[in-house]
């Protein structure tokens, strides 16, 4: 992006360890499904299941991750163009260590709830609040959570 003020882009051997770690998780509790099937039958299909949702959040974190975050003047967006917040509707930005976030990541309150949204190792939003990072360089996100924290702090001296 051009007109990008910040980037966030994941990193390649954080994403190549997660994908990995989730589909060998779905493989493993489906072939124990199938080569040690526990006396409940149920069980046997709770573990397919289990491990067909793990491949299918392999998978989606796999595509996820291929994406970048970007920060322009007015708002935060994926590479797709599909806006997380605008910049004037942030509050407030947590990123001390005990902050509920995202691994190398930061958290962002704005004054309007938004509709619950996922994008596994990248960022999430829930009401009011947007964590950012998971499988995210940590300087890059260092970088973002700053320019965020200097325009939500020359908007209030406004």
């Amino acid at each position: 992006m051009e007109n990008a003020v910040a980037a966030i882009t994941p990193s390649p051997v954080r994403r190549v360890v997660a994908v990995s770690i989730l589909w060998a998780l779905g493989l493993t509790v489906i072939y124990l499904g199938f080569s040690r099937p526990p006396a409940v039958f149920m069980w046997q299909v709770f573990l397919i299941i289990l491990g067909a949702v793990a491949l299918a959040v392999g998978d989606k974190l796999r595509r996820a991750t291929a994406l970048s975050l970007y920060m322009t003047d007015t708002v935060l967006c994926d590479s797709t163009g599909h806006e997380l917040c605008r910049l004037d509707d942030i509050t407030g930005i947590d990123r001390g260590a005990f902050a509920f976030k995202p691994a190398n990541g930061f958290l962002l309150r704005t004054s309007s709830r938004q509709a619950r949204n996922w994008s596994p190792g990248l960022w999430w939003r829930v009401g009011r609040r947007i964590g950012v990072g998971g499988a995210t360089s940590a300087q890059q996100g260092k970088f973002m959570a700053e320019a965020i924290a200097l325009r939500v702090a020359s908007r209030e001296s406004d």
